[in-house]
């Protein structure tokens, strides 16, 4: 790779490694956001146990999607990509939160370009 597109992808990769392992471990103090706000009522009752539980789960998720990327950015950020897609569908579905949902998108479309740089280096 060229020291510019080098450059692009180590961007790409520590940010979509970092934001999803400081999201995940924020699920568990709810420093930044009650990370339960984003779950609508409706899969809230569905759900077998409370909504923070749920939150810590894909907090788990997230931090696991993280330290992928780091490693495996190939599998790791097609991991955060359909993560973030799948969120953002919950949100489009759910009527909440369309301005966090279309951030969702553009970043999917971040990981998937991250996905491209990483292919185009066979040693990644």
């Amino acid at each position: 790779m060229d020291s510019q597109i080098k450059t692009v992808f180590n961007l790409l990769k520590y940010t979509y490694g970092l934001v999803p392992i400081v999201a995940g471990l924020d699920k568990f103090t709810n420093i930044l956001t009650d990370w339960s706000q984003y779950i609508s009522s409706g899969f809230a009752g569905v759900l077998p146990f409370e909504a923070r539980t749920f939150m810590i789960i894909v907090g788990v998720i997230e931090i696991i999607a993280g330290i992928m990327v780091l490693y495996r950015p190939k599998i790791g950020g097609y991991v955060v990509m359909g993560w973030l897609i799948a969120i953002a569908l919950t949100l489009l579905f759910s009527g909440h939160y369309i301005d966090v949902a279309v951030r969702d998108i553009v970043m999917a479309i971040g990981a998937f370009s991250l996905v491209k740089l990483a292919n185009s280096d066979s040693r990644q």
